[in-house]
């Protein structure tokens, strides 16, 4: 009886620690730093939609609630695939992937991208987790100087305008 009883409390135990959502979404922030002339971006991602996206990539199981940074050249090359940035001039900005972080039932990830020409928009993907769920939506919370525009990326549209015009 009591046996029983462990497994029960163990089972609820783990189903609480994660439990399911009915959505899929993510939201990046993306606000820029005069001072240091450059985008620092966040994206909150959840955790288990991240982790079968980064098992499927690898052909391995990942665990992000583990250690440190083991993971990291895996989340950095992920990243690299499904968020990019090309200014007007038709020049994609690399970005330098700052590192990680478990936060309850999500994953932060940062990331900079220097910026030092005046920011007049261009076409940005953000096609994260796509690749898995067709009802992902993706939005993006941009600040430059005092404006602030959302863009919201879906399954049809993952790569859009982002004029400030």
């Amino acid at each position: 009886m009591i046996q029983k009883l462990f497994i029960c409390l163990s089972l609820i135990s783990l189903t609480a620690s994660r439990p399911a959502h009915d959505f899929h979404a993510s939201v990046t922030q993306m606000e820029y730093n005069a001072k240091e002339r450059a985008f620092e971006i966040s994206i909150r991602i959840f955790t288990d939609d991240f982790e079968k996206a980064l098992s499927a990539a690898s052909s391995s199981k990942i665990n992000l609630s583990g250690p440190g940074e083991k993971n990291d050249p895996l989340i950095e090359k992920y990243i690299q695939a499904h968020f990019s940035y090309v200014n007007p001039q038709k020049q994609t900005k690399s970005f330098k992937y700052v590192g990680h972080e478990v936060e309850a039932e999500a994953n932060w990830i940062y990331l900079e991208m220097p910026y030092s020409e005046p920011f007049r928009g261009g076409l940005l993907k953000q096609n994260v987790l796509m690749e898995l769920f067709d009802d992902q939506v993706n939005m993006v919370n941009i600040r430059y100087q005092n404006q602030k525009k959302t863009f919201v990326f879906r399954k049809n549209q993952p790569v859009q305008d982002i004029s400030f015009d």
